[in-house]
């Protein structure tokens, strides 16, 4: 496994390199105030004014520092130490208080030292993840009693599909490790990038049992036929402003979000 973590640490820092001068990320509208965060966080989440929040898998910062911005008093992981740094330059010319750590996700018990109000995590993370098991008793001890856990993610289904959405490429539920050679980003497709990757593919039955196997109990879980963001291949974009697969419109999910509570110590 530690080479699947290392090379997918690798594709994550050059994927950085890209991604945080893209279009796509528009850091120039963030430092400008706008929130990188969308109606489906806010509706969840609520008024986080005071509330401590781990962000796992953060990438480089904009969704912890949007939080921050809230209120909230935040600390982001993240395994690309490019993508934790960046987070610190941001945080640090922005003024918005926060930790940032660089580590596999399977190691946060290692480098916190008390529980949160709310773990936070959202697009595009679970996939990386060989062992949900393992990352549900993380947020489990992470959590205070009562604390919120909150996840919004690409629906499974999409990840069954090729890349251009043509036919179905890749079996629903966790058979095996996906190795692929990519070029470019999500953000920026032409970028003069090459890497490997290595993901997992999760059913929505193993995301919500590994979570409620670890002392958690849904509060809500919603699914969404479009997306908020154009990163996938061959997509259209709707008058609502949202994204979808160009020939399955609303006919696929493409987003899912779990909203849990931790009952006990």
């Amino acid at each position: 496994m530690n080479n699947f973590f290392e090379v997918n640490k690798d594709a994550w820092n050059k994927r950085t390199i890209v991604n945080k001068t893209s279009a796509f990320y528009d850091v120039e509208s963030f430092k400008q105030g706008k929130s990188s965060l969308n109606k489906l966080e806010f509706k969840a989440l609520g008024n986080v004014e005071e509330k401590s929040l781990l962000h796992l898998q953060c990438h480089f910062g904009m969704d912890t520092l949007s939080w921050a911005r809230e209120g909230a008093v935040v600390t982001g992981i993240d395994l690309s130490d490019e993508a934790i740094n960046t987070a610190k330059q941001l945080s640090h010319k922005l003024n918005i208080p926060a930790e940032f750590i660089c580590c596999n996700v399977y190691d946060v018990l290692q480098h916190i030292h008390k529980q949160y109000d709310i773990v936070f995590t959202s697009y595009g993370v679970i996939g990386w993840l060989p062992d949900l098991d393992k990352w549900a008793a993380i947020i489990g001890k992470a959590l205070k009693p009562g604390g919120i856990f909150f996840l919004a993610e690409f629906h499974p289904v999409i990840w069954m599909f090729d890349d251009n959405f043509q036919y179905i490429k890749y079996a629903y539920h966790n058979e095996a490790v996906i190795k692929e050679t990519q070029t470019g980003t999500y953000a920026d497709r032409n970028a003069d990038i090459q890497y490997e990757e290595y993901s997992w593919n999760h059913s929505l039955s193993e995301v919500i049992n590994a979570l409620l196997d670890h002392g958690l109990s849904i509060l809500q879980f919603e699914e969404l036929n479009y997306s908020y963001y154009n990163c996938f291949n061959n997509t259209i974009r709707g008058n609502d402003g949202y994204w979808r697969i160009k020939g399955l419109e609303n006919k696929i999910p493409m987003m899912y979000a779990v909203k849990a509570i931790k009952m006990h110590g």
